[in-house]
């Protein structure tokens, strides 16, 4: 079963800026969890000036409670209270003529578990010259995200059941009502949690970009990098707590 979640935003700001922003916005007040970001390439097409980046962002990650109560021992591995890290690959490309960007960002961790995609689509919503100008000018810009959710969790288990990894599936706390599920089930209700968590996590991401571009409408990229700096002291500061 394939769940999908869509919403559509759009930023007071020009779409130079709101680029910029999105590859600028981590560290940010509201994005705590994520630990560090590296990028893995970033190429401009000789034809058409597209940019096209590759980053992995490092991000400390906690599965729901309620996620927890669903999965086996087995399955959770090493993780402890739900604790752990986690991967997320982002793949861009940005258009600046045609004023337009997409975005593509999936977790490399959990996916025996759960897959989520994200794809966002920015566009131009005013057609004005900004003129290249990469602080914050006139204009608007339009943002469609689209989440899609897939949990894998069965295939796991009928694999880990072949290959005989797992001789209990489900844990003598966990049965009763709970062994009585399907496990289209299960897979069902991962996915409708982790469909409310991103509603949630979306929220808190247009939150971090905004915050990016006050700071860019108010000192440009001297106070975002200032602003990153001292949002990561504020991180390390809490992973070390």
């Amino acid at each position: 079963m394939v769940k999908f979640y869509e919403s559509s935003y759009s930023y007071d700001y020009s779409f130079p800026a709101v680029t910029l922003a999105y590859f600028l916005r981590y560290p940010n007040p509201h994005s705590t969890h994520v630990l560090s970001t590296d990028v893995i390439s970033r190429t401009v097409d000789p034809t058409t000036s597209r940019l096209r980046t590759v980053r992995i962002h490092r991000k400390s990650s906690r599965l729901p409670s309620a996620v927890l109560k669903l999965l086996p021992k087995s399955v959770l591995g090493n993780v402890r209270g739900g604790r752990s890290e986690s991967y997320i690959l982002e793949t861009s490309e940005v258009d600046i003529k045609e004023g337009w960007m997409k975005t593509d960002s999936r977790n490399l961790d959990w996916t025996g578990i759960l897959s989520v995609v994200e794809k966002q689509a920015f566009q131009r919503a005013m057609p004005k010259d900004e003129e290249g100008d990469f602080s914050v000018g006139p204009g608007m810009t339009d943002v469609r995200t689209q989440v899609m959710f897939k949990s894998r969790l069965g295939e796991r288990l009928r694999a880990m059941r072949k290959t005989g990894e797992e001789e209990v599936v489900v844990e003598e706390e966990k049965k009763g009502w709970l062994s009585n599920w399907s496990t289209k089930g299960v897979q069902r209700s991962i996915e409708a949690i982790a469909s409310r968590k991103t509603e949630n996590q979306l929220g808190k991401s247009k939150e971090g970009m905004n915050v990016v571009l006050e700071r860019l409408r108010n000192g440009g990229l001297v106070a975002v990098l200032e602003g990153m700096r001292k949002d990561r002291e504020l991180t390390l500061a809490g992973v070390e707590s």
